[in-house]
């Protein structure tokens, strides 16, 4: 929190919240397989955010038939540089069909729980077993 003047001079608390909506979107294809600070195979999901980002919902689906994976969550302070293995989900194995509905994997930030991004700090996504696409989505917002 930042802190104001009254109008008596004292300071305050005063909340700070984002003030930007923010959604992006990201496919990854090839298989990480390290958790090193070096991923074999990841792709930014949500660029840095000047001010850093409250991110409250990330989601997955499957663009063909998958079996059962982990889906991964790296974050960087050095655009890509390195990245630090944040959080994983686990994607059920489901047969695309045009007449059954797909779940998404879910990881578990929400309005009550997010995942706060720095100031200059990214989010990197990957998948630990190779398809034709897992089409990540971040929602939140950023700090301006």
């Amino acid at each position: 929190m930042a802190l104001e003047s009254n109008t008596a001079g004292i300071q305050v608390n005063a909340l700070v919240t984002p003030q930007k909506p923010i959604a992006y979107s990201a496919v990854v294809t090839t298989a990480n397989s390290t958790y090193t600070d070096t991923p074999t195979n990841s792709v930014e999901l949500v660029p840095a955010q000047t001010k850093g980002a409250r991110i409250t919902k990330v989601t997955a689906l499957a663009r063909a038939t998958n079996t059962a994976t982990e889906l991964q969550l790296y974050t960087s302070t050095d655009s890509g540089t390195t990245k630090k293995f944040l959080d994983s989900a686990l994607a059920a194995a489901y047969t695309v069909a045009q007449t059954t509905k797909q779940t998404k994997a879910t990881f578990s930030y929400s309005e009550t729980d997010p995942l706060i991004l720095a100031a200059g700090e990214s989010l990197y996504c990957a998948t630990g077993v190779s398809n034709t696409g897992w089409v990540f989505r971040a929602e939140g917002g950023g700090y301006v």
